[in-house]
């Protein structure tokens, strides 16, 4: 059997960690492209000019227009040349970071994340996007960032949502595993740079991956609770600092290693509806999270377990926690058969998925979630 296990070299966390990212940059060369919205850059400009100062190098501003669009990929590896850079350092949240990992193809790349949100940071994959804003692919680079550099102050700064969601995005992390281990699904780490979907189904997931996935999980509990709490008071606690790390690393490389499932293909399903757009891609994946969760016939005793968690940090627990509040059959319908097309990680469940099941899943998990905050009153 192939399987696969992917991860960035170096994955560095701590209090004011910016300052060393002039470290970094000094094992490419001389110079970084920055690739920043403007306001994120603005956010750490001390730390970016003292970590300059003091290891003797320069960041180019990279004029990031805030789309991973095809144009802007363009533009900026153009920009790269231009400014003679030796490397790229993608600094903010999910468009940025994914628009230098498509700059960067692979190579002498560093990641910033700035809120702890998505696993997205320590991936070797991106989402492209149009000039307005539609959803135009996938991108699979030949590798993982070089550096993955995450500041707990700057994150402990930063609205609690951002965190908060990105418990959400790890929530499912556990359970899609799990999932994916039961069915022998291909995994994320077993694709070839530019292959096709049957390449990455020829690699299965590691026991190392599973055991990270589970871990994820455990952190949730134990700290969501009070990291949550830290960060409303911007303070860096050992709670934050483990819920920064199930986020962004053992979520991370538990959805590359581990596989996808129910839970995400779910979140896809509900992007047709423009009245969920307004919320973040974590809050939709916690309420496919316990979608899922049904689907599978999961025991009683774990359902609460999910509910009881999402209820204490503030994730969403029914339709209408995800802006679904005119509940109708036809929504419900169109939602599941975008989860179910042929190229979405549904298929990774280890039993025959029907758009019919799927729709009832989530219909169920939306009264389940319903009751439940009900009862909590």
């Amino acid at each position: 059997m192939r399987k696969a296990f992917i991860c960035p070299p170096k994955y560095v966390q701590g209090e004011n960690e910016i300052l060393n990212l002039g470290y970094f940059v000094k094992t490419f060369g001389e110079s970084a492209l920055l690739i920043a919205h403007p306001d994120d850059a603005e956010r750490v400009r001390e730390k970016l000019d003292a970590t300059a100062k003091k290891f003797g190098i320069s960041f180019a501003v990279g004029d990031f227009g805030g789309e991973c669009s095809r144009g802007e990929v363009s533009k900026l590896q153009q920009a790269v040349k231009d400014k003679n850079c030796s490397c790229i350092v993608g600094l903010g949240g999910g468009k940025a970071i994914d628009t230098a990992k498509c700059v960067a193809q692979g190579d002498a790349l560093i990641i910033v994340p700035t809120i702890a949100s998505t696993d997205a940071p320590t991936s070797h994959s991106a989402v492209l996007y149009t000039d307005d804003g539609a959803f135009d692919g996938f991108v699979f680079l030949k590798q993982n960032p070089d550096v993955v550099l995450v500041d707990t102050t700057v994150i402990a700064n930063a609205p609690v949502r951002f965190l908060v969601s990105g418990m959400g995005d790890a929530l499912a992390t556990y359970f899609e595993a799990r999932a994916s281990a039961a069915s022998f699904s291909g995994v994320s780490a077993g694709r070839l740079c530019g292959s096709r979907e049957k390449v990455c189904k020829s690699a299965k997931g590691m026991n190392a991956a599973y055991a990270m996935a589970e871990l994820c999980y455990r952190v949730l509990l134990e700290d969501g609770v009070k990291a949550k709490v830290a960060c409303e008071c911007n303070q860096v606690t050992h709670a934050l600092e483990n819920i920064i790390e199930a986020n962004i690393l053992l979520s991370g490389l538990g959805f590359e290693n581990g596989g996808l499932g129910a839970a995400h293909a779910i979140h896809n399903g509900f992007t047709i509806l423009e009245s969920t757009h307004g919320f973040f891609h974590g809050e939709k994946v916690a309420f496919g999270t316990l979608c899922q969760l049904v689907l599978e016939n999961a025991p009683g005793d774990e359902i609460n377990e999910v509910m009881e968690f999402c209820m204490a940090v503030g994730l969403p627990l029914s339709l209408a926690d995800i802006g679904v509040d005119q509940i109708t059959s036809e929504k419900i319908t169109a939602v599941a058969e975008k989860a179910c097309k042929r190229e979405e990680s549904m298929y990774a469940m280890p039993f025959p998925v029907t758009i019919d099941s799927v729709a009832a899943a989530i219909v169920t998990a939306d009264r389940l979630g319903s009751a439940f905050k009900a009862g909590k009153k």
